[in-house]
């Protein structure tokens, strides 16, 4: 009798245990609820392509955090979820779907292609955040490179990732101080407040750099409306100009290099994106050693892990329209994560916090360090000139064009920053 309720009980135990087994299978197997990501950036309109390519970039860094299993948040793992928000590239869309996402209550606000858009994010968040502290905001900053948002704007919750205007000017007239061929340059921008940010900036760093060079031009066109920049080549033609400078991106900046290619325009470009979404393209050998661009990074730029990264994201992105990678956008995830884990809180303010002085080496090739006083980030910049692929410097092309760029001068981290005017005021709790 004992032997055969013994019998029983052990198959009810092994029933219970194979039970248990499960259940606790199927619960590490639950994922916690993810963390919100807010991108409200132009998917729609003139820079569409531009919105697109953020995206894509995003959800890199996005997927390579939950591959390695999240963020490690105080209640455990937690993955990282995006939100695409189409802003349309306009300050009153963007706000009406700021609203939208704190209405889903997202804690982190992703914007950068234009600093209008971003000046407007921050204002908003301010009061946002002043009103509802339970409903607080973080504006992560990749491209609006206005000075002013990490100056006498900058804002507590506003962090930028990408050098701004001031600082990658002057890593350009770095470059342009050496080039004795250029006599007279055309300044060409968008008519906004970035745009005129680089025409400022250009004039400051050529009287320090470069006095002896004359201003042949001057002149803003309708962001995202020109759809035929010819009487713009007519004009720096015209002038005498040795070389432009343009802040331009997007479509603006395509369709005016492809205009110089057509109209036969040999001038040198001295641009802050000339690498970027299909300018190399447009320009083909009419742009070998004449356009001159600088980025905080560029697939040229590194070493074997750099390499790994760059590969890496072209198998995830085979198609050679798509396979631009700005790294700053993916290694800002991979530090927001490093800053959630940090904090063991996805807390805007505990984020903030742990965000500040942060240094964060990436993927062992980029080091950013997110300065406290005014959130800016500091990293190496990079002036790089456009040439055909194979050649010296160049074992990557752009976006399968058949044109790379070589560096032409690496400037430290520690040379790219500048003096803020940031008066910061911080939250008490």
């Amino acid at each position: 009798m004992k032997k055969g309720i013994g019998v029983h009980a052990a198959r009810w135990l092994r029933v219970l245990t194979s039970a248990c087994l499960v259940w606790s299978c199927a619960a590490s197997a639950v994922e916690l609820p993810p963390v919100k990501l807010a991108l409200i950036e132009g998917m729609s309109g003139p820079f569409a392509n531009a919105g697109a390519m953020v995206e894509r970039n995003l959800r890199f860094g996005i997927e390579r955090v939950n591959a390695n299993g999240g963020v490690k948040l105080a209640d455990g793992m937690h993955p990282l979820q995006l939100v695409v928000l189409d802003g349309k590239g306009s300050s009153e869309a963007t706000l009406v779907q700021l609203r939208a996402a704190i209405d889903e209550k997202i804690g982190f606000v992703m914007q950068g292609n234009s600093s209008a858009v971003a000046a407007a994010l921050v204002a908003a968040i301010d009061k946002q955040n002043a009103r509802e502290p339970e409903r607080r905001v973080l504006f992560l900053n990749y491209s609006a490179d206005d000075p002013a948002l990490t100056n006498d704007a900058c804002s507590f919750w506003h962090f930028r990732f990408d050098a701004h205007a001031g600082m990658r000017m002057d890593a350009l007239a770095d470059a342009l101080q050496d080039d004795r061929a250029v006599k007279k340059v055309y300044l060409l921008n968008q008519d906004y407040s970035f745009g005129h940010d680089v025409s400022r900036q250009a004039q400051r760093a050529l009287k320090e750099r470069r006095p002896d060079i004359a201003i042949a031009g001057d002149e803003f066109h309708p962001i995202g409306r020109v759809k035929d920049f010819a009487p713009y080549i007519a004009k720096i033609r015209a002038s005498g100009a040795d070389a432009v400078i343009t802040g331009n991106w997007g479509n603006d900046l395509t369709l005016l290099v492809k205009a110089a290619r057509e109209q036969g325009l040999d001038t040198k470009f001295y641009t802050f994106y000339g690498n970027s979404l299909g300018a190399p393209a447009a320009l083909g050998d009419a742009g070998v050693k004449r356009v001159i661009a600088v980025a905080d990074w560029h697939p040229n730029a590194g070493g074997a892990a750099s390499d790994a990264y760059y590969r890496a994201f072209r198998a995830r992105y085979p198609s050679a329209a798509d396979d631009y990678l700005v790294l700053r956008m993916p290694l800002m995830i991979e530090m927001l994560a490093a800053a959630m884990t940090r904090a063991g809180s996805a807390d805007p303010l505990a984020v903030a916090r742990a965000l500040e002085g942060m240094k964060f080496d990436g993927e062992s090739f980029q080091t950013l360090t997110m300065r406290a006083d005014d959130h800016q980030v500091i990293q190496p910049l990079y002036v790089m000139e456009m040439d055909k692929a194979g050649t010296k410097g160049v074992r990557f092309d752009n976006e399968g064009s058949g044109y790379g760029f070589r560096t032409l001068l690496a400037v430290p981290a520690e040379k790219t920053a500048q003096p803020t005017t940031c008066r910061m005021t911080r939250p008490a709790r």
